[in-house]
C-alpha cells in the first residue's frame, strides 16, 4: 500500500482548496459594507439560515479531536466513546428548547457578557481572561497540532512544519471575513467532511472484508469487526474487578459504564453546546426559530458523525490485530489510527479524505478563532481600553486578535509543548476542558433559572468547581482512600491511583451547585439582575418537535442495540 498522497490526490485537494477560497470570497464580496458592523463580523447578525447554523455548528465541532482523538479511541475502546456524541445530540435539544431562548431574549452576543449582565462585571472579566486562555492554549492548539500530525501521516512526516503553518494561514484567510464567511463556507466544509468521512469508512469496512474473508462487500465487513472485536460494540463497560487487565481498567477510567450518565457526560456536554461561545455564537444572531432549527439540525447530523470519526478506529483495530499494517504505517498507538485508514485509500480517494480532514480542521480553527476575537475585542478591548472605538477600528482589532491567537498556537505547537501527543489528543482536550466545566456550567445554569443566585456565588462557583476538579483528579485518593462512597480509584498504570475524570466532574459539579445555593440563600430572594422567564419562551414549534422525536428515536434505538 501506498501511504503517500499522490498527484491525483493533490488535484482533488486543490479542487476543494478553491472550491471553499472562492465561495468564502464571493461571500465577502456580496455584502461588503457589512464589514464596518462589528454585529454582523462578529455575529453575522441576521444573515446564516437555519441550515447554515447547523452545519456551522457541527463543521466547527468536528475537528481532529473527532477524527484523531475520537478514532483513536475507538481504536482502544470502541463504540462506548460515540456517547460524546449521541449524548450531544440530547444535549442540542435542552440547548434549543431552554438555553437559546433566554440568550436571544436578553440581547446576549457573548458569554461574558451574559455574566456582566446576570451577575456583575468582576465575574465577567475573570472569565474572559479565563476563556481566552482556555481557548487559545487548549483548544486552539490542540486542533492545530493533531491535524498536522494526520495530514503529515499522509503527506510525509517531513512536511508537518509546513502543514502547521499551512493550516494556520488558510484558517486565518477565513476568519478575516467574518462570521458570515464562517458560517456559509462551513456548508461546503461540512459537506466535504462528510462526503470524505463516509469514503474513508466505505473503503475502510471494505478492506476489512477483503482482508479476513476474501470479499468485497462493506457490509460484510461491518459484520466481521463486530464478530472479530465483540467488546468493541458494547457502550456500557462494566465495573472493573481484581482480575480485569489493565488495558480494561485503563477503557473504565475514561468512559466509567453506566455512572458516567449520572455524572460528567451531561455536565461536559451542556457546558460545551450552551455555555461555550465558540459555539453559541453560531446562533446568537439569528431570531429564536431559525436558531432552533439550526440547532436541531446540528443534533441530528450528530447522530452520524461517529460512523465517520469512531468507525475507522475499530476497523484499524481489527487489521491490526490480524497483522495488516506494517510498522512503517502503522504502530499500534491509537492517535495513528485514522491516519493507517486514510493510508488504505486509493489515489484521488485519498485527496478527497485529505480534504475533509483539513475541513474539519480549518473549520474548527476559523470557528474558534473568531470566538477568541470576539470575546477579547468585544468583552475586553471596547470595555476597558478603548470605549469610544468606531466599528471600523474593532473589526480591525478582531483581526489582529485572530493572527496573534493563531501565532501562539503554531508557537506553542512547534514543539508539543503542551505534551499533547502524550496525553492523546482526545483525552488532552476533554480532561482539560472538564476543570472549568463544573463551575462554568453551575453559574450558567443557576444564573438563567434561579433568580436568587448572586454574585458572589457565582465567584465563588467557578473558583470551588475548579479546585474540587483539581482536588477529585489529583489528590482525593492520596486524601481520602481508593474505596469511598464517592468514588472508586484504580490503578493509572505508572504507580498511582485515579478516578475517572467524568466521575470527578460530576461530584465537582455537585459541590459547587450546593455551595452556590447556599452563598446565594443569603442574600436577597429575588436577585436585581435575574433575567425575567416566561412559558411562551419555550413553547416549541410543530416543526421543532418533529426533529426532537425523530433524535430521541434514534438515539433510543442505538442504544437498545449496542447497550
Amino acid at each position: 500500500m501506498d501511504q503517500l498522497l499522490q498527484t491525483s490526490d493533490y488535484i482533488v485537494f486543490l479542487i476543494y482548496f478553491v472550491l471553499v477560497s472562492s465561495y468564502g470570497l464571493w461571500v465577502y464580496n456580496r455584502k461588503k459594507s457589512a464589514e464596518s458592523s462589528t454585529k454582523d463580523y462578529f455575529l453575522a447578525e441576521g444573515s446564516l439560515t437555519w441550515w447554515a447554523i447547523g452545519a456551522s455548528l457541527i463543521a466547527s465541532n468536528i475537528s481532529a479531536e473527532q477524527f484523531i482523538g475520537m478514532s483513536g479511541e475507538g481504536f482502544f475502546a470502541g463504540i462506548a466513546v460515540a456517547a460524546y456524541e449521541w449524548i450531544a445530540a440530547i444535549a442540542l435539544i435542552i440547548i434549543a428548547v431552554w438555553f437559546i431562548p433566554v440568550y436571544l431574549k436578553n440581547k446576549i452576543y457573548t458569554m461574558p457578557q451574559f455574566l456582566k449582565q446576570r451577575y456583575n462585571e468582576t465575574v465577567a472579566i475573570v472569565m474572559a481572561v479565563f476563556w481566552l486562555f482556555l481557548y487559545v492554549f487548549v483548544n486552539l492548539t490542540s486542533i492545530l497540532y493533531l491535524g498536522a500530525m494526520a495530514i503529515s501521516g499522509l503527506a510525509g512526516a517531513e512536511y508537518f512544519y509546513a502543514i502547521v503553518l499551512g493550516l494556520a494561514a488558510f484558517a486565518f484567510v477565513i476568519t478575516i471575513g467574518g462570521m458570515k464567511v464562517i458560517g456559509y463556507t462551513d456548508v461546503i466544509q461540512v459537506a466535504v467532511l462528510i462526503l470524505g468521512g463516509f469514503v474513508a469508512v466505505y473503503l475502510a469496512l471494505y478492506t476489512v472484508d477483503e482482508a479476513l474473508n476474501q470479499g468485497s462487500s462493506a457490509f460484510n465487513g461491518f459484520l466481521t469487526l463486530m464478530k472479530k472485536a465483540p467488546d468493541h460494540f458494547h457502550m456500557i463497560f462494566d465495573k472493573p474487578t481484581a482480575s480485569s487487565s489493565g488495558d480494561y481498567v485503563s477503557k473504565y477510567i475514561a468512559l466509567p459504564g453506566i455512572t458516567m450518565y449520572f455524572a460528567g457526560q451531561w455536565i461536559a456536554n451542556l457546558n460545551y453546546w450552551g455555555c461555550n461561545q465558540y459555539i453559541t455564537q453560531r446562533a446568537l444572531g439569528a431570531d429564536l426559530k431559525t436558531a432552533r432549527n439550526g440547532i436541531l439540525f446540528a443534533g441530528f447530523l450528530k447522530l452520524f458523525m461517529p460512523v465517520i470519526v469512531m468507525l475507522p478506529g475499530i476497523a484499524a483495530y481489527v487489521l491490526y490485530q490480524h497483522g495488516y499494517f506494517d510498522g512503517a504505517v502503522f504502530d499500534g498507538k491509537k492517535d495513528g489510527a485514522y491516519s493507517a485508514i486514510l493510508s488504505l485509500l486509493p489515489a484521488g480517494m485519498k485527496g478527497l479524505s485529505a480534504a475533509a480532514l483539513t475541513a474539519a480542521i480549518v473549520a474548527s480553527l476559523a470557528g474558534k478563532a473568531n470566538s477568541i476575537s470576539t470575546i477579547f475585542t468585544l468583552d475586553i478591548y471596547h470595555n476597558y481600553f478603548n470605549k469610544t472605538a468606531s466599528e471600523k477600528q474593532l473589526v480591525w482589532v478582531g483581526r489582529v486578535t485572530v493572527l496573534v491567537a493563531m501565532l501562539i498556537a503554531i508557537f506553542c505547537t512547534w514543539d508539543d509543548l503542551l505534551g499533547i501527543g502524550g496525553e492523546g489528543g482526545f483525552t488532552f482536550i476533554q480532561k482539560y476542558t472538564g476543570f472549568i466545566s463544573p463551575g462554568v456550567f453551575a453559574m450558567f445554569i443557576l444564573g438563567m433559572f434561579w433568580k436568587r443566585t448572586t454574585g458572589t456565588a457565582a465567584i465563588v462557583g467557578v473558583l470551588s468547581g475548579f479546585l474540587l476538579s483539581v482536588f477529585f483528579n489529583n489528590y482525593a485518593p492520596s486524601v481520602l482512600g481508593n474505596e469511598t462512597l464517592l468514588y472508586t480509584a484504580y490503578p493509572d498504570g505508572k504507580g498511582g491511583f485515579e478516578i475517572p475524570f467524568l466521575i470527578n466532574m460530576g461530584w465537582s459539579f455537585f459541590f459547587t451547585m450546593i455551595l452556590m445555593v447556599v452563598i446565594s440563600l443569603a442574600g436577597p430572594k429575588v436577585n436585581p439582575k435575574a433575567f425575567a422567564l416566561d412559558k411562551a419562551m419555550f413553547k416549541v414549534s410543530p416543526s421543532n418537535t418533529v426533529w426532537i422525536t425523530i433524535i430521541l428515536m434514534v438515539v433510543i434505538a442505538l442504544y437498545a442495540k449496542f447497550w
